[in-house]
């Protein structure tokens, strides 16, 4: 297919579509989840370190805030990333 073929195909792509294509070549949550499965440990550590972070510079309210908008964005999250791992898995 010609760059200009290429081209078209990628202006018909949703704003989501075209990030990913230009970055990995993949959806982002597929490799952050195969960067998961590889790392477990590390990622582990740091989301900790990070909610120490925001615990000891950011009032009650904003963290309590913070953690609801995560917690209700994990939740809905979940019904669209459900499915079963398969490393390097691929975009539709």
């Amino acid at each position: 297919m010609s760059i200009w073929g290429r081209l078209k195909l990628w202006w018909q792509f949703s704003i989501y579509k075209k990030l990913w294509s230009l970055i990995g070549g993949r959806p982002w949550t597929f490799i952050i989840r195969d960067l998961w499965h590889k790392a477990e440990f590390i990622w582990i550590i740091g989301l900790v370190a990070l909610g120490v972070w925001i615990g000891h510079h950011f009032d009650w309210e904003a963290v309590l805030k913070g953690m609801g908008i995560f917690t209700v964005g994990f939740t809905f999250g979940h019904f669209f990333w459900a499915k079963k791992y398969i490393p390097g898995q691929r975009g539709g």
